[in-house]
């Protein structure tokens, strides 16, 4: 499909027998803008490719990551379902269907604006807003060959510089990041939260969220419960781990050290989640926002900085965070991602 607009905005669609090859930064015969410039509109045709998502690897790692959570979660809405039709009569597996059927609901439209209004407390672009955001919008859809109008923009209110894309069709950005970003740098932040979207990150994170959230809830209720048994004799006590440690030994035995699954299943969610974020990055900065981003990080170092320093200054105490607690970080820090995306302007030079 193409679509001509005039100064990024859109006139008409039609469709195209072949996927078109997405803009890079060449095509357009200038070299970039630099970070601090406003972002050129192009002119002409816009070729928006036949396919307009997939999923990558990292997307599908995240899927298998959860499917042990996926089982509990069956066994507990199975188990409920159940005793919602001993208890009144309603078919076991209607309830149980309704809840396997639920997924589809991130990617119905109107499902998506609560998500966005009750959970994510985003709300729509005021006129001003509007007005620097759909051009730029538009003009990374156009490189990205992907139509802009599938997508809907939302605006966080924050002071901080930041963007969301969230179940199929859902992207915000910050207040403070339209107040305080150059249409160019805004731009590569929007392209960051495409890559998000197309490449399967967006709809994959909230779908596993949704399918492990009765198991892990079951998890919490149990543990709650646990912490409310009066405390046991020594000897009982001896007992409950002495049994505990044999059963735990056989199920991994049996299951080939499966079952212990779900206590690495955290951390490597976390290892995908900031291989996604890189990810994203390096499809920013094929669509030529490389310099862009970077300037945003850059920004976000130094406010980082800037608040070291002055709570250094006051005297309050600098906490680190540990090896463990950095490997739960679903995004990299600020320095991996300038050192990739500086990586891949000198190999573009």
């Amino acid at each position: 499909m193409s679509l001509p607009y005039e100064a990024g905005e859109p006139e008409k669609q039609r469709k195209s027998k072949e996927p078109e090859e997405p803009w890079r930064p060449e095509d357009s015969g200038s070299s970039p803008p630099g970070p601090d410039e406003d972002l050129p509109l192009r002119r002409g045709r816009v070729h928006i490719a036949a396919r307009q998502r997939g999923v990558d690897a990292t997307a599908l790692g995240h899927l298998a990551l959860h499917l042990p959570h996926l089982v509990g979660s069956l066994g507990v809405v199975f188990v409920l379902s159940y005793l919602v039709d001993v208890l009144s009569g309603l078919p076991w597996w209607l309830p149980f269907g309704c809840w396997v059927l639920s997924g589809i609901l991130v990617f119905h439209r109107p499902s998506e604006r609560l998500l966005a209004r009750l959970l994510l407390r985003l709300r729509y672009p005021s006129p001003e807003e509007a007005k620097k955001l759909k051009p730029v919008w538009q003009e990374v859809a156009g490189r990205a060959g992907v139509d802009a109008t599938a997508y809907q923009l939302w605006i966080e209110n924050s002071d901080e510089i930041n963007a969301l894309a969230a179940a199929g069709h859902i992207v915000s950005v910050t207040s403070h990041s339209m107040r305080a970003l150059t249409p160019a740098q805004l731009g590569g932040v929007l392209a960051h939260e495409l890559a998000h979207h197309t490449r399967g990150h967006a709809w994959t994170s909230l779908l596993a969220f949704w399918y492990a959230l009765p198991a892990r809830q079951a998890w919490r209720l149990l543990l709650r419960l646990a912490s409310r048994v009066e405390h046991l004799s020594a000897g009982a006590t001896t007992l409950v781990v002495v049994v505990t440690v044999a059963v735990v030994i056989a199920l991994a035995t049996a299951t080939y050290g499966l079952i212990l699954l779900p206590l690495a299943t955290p951390y490597l969610v976390a290892a995908v989640s900031r291989r996604s974020e890189l990810r994203a990055d390096e499809h920013a900065a094929h669509l030529g926002f490389a310099a862009q981003l970077l300037a945003v990080l850059r920004k976000e170092h130094d406010r980082e900085e800037t608040t070291r320093a002055a709570a250094a200054a006051a005297g309050v105490p600098i906490t680190e965070e540990g090896a463990i607690l950095r490997l739960l970080d679903s995004h990299p820090d600020v320095h991996t991602r300038m050192h990739h995306l500086q990586a891949y302007l000198e190999r573009k030079r």
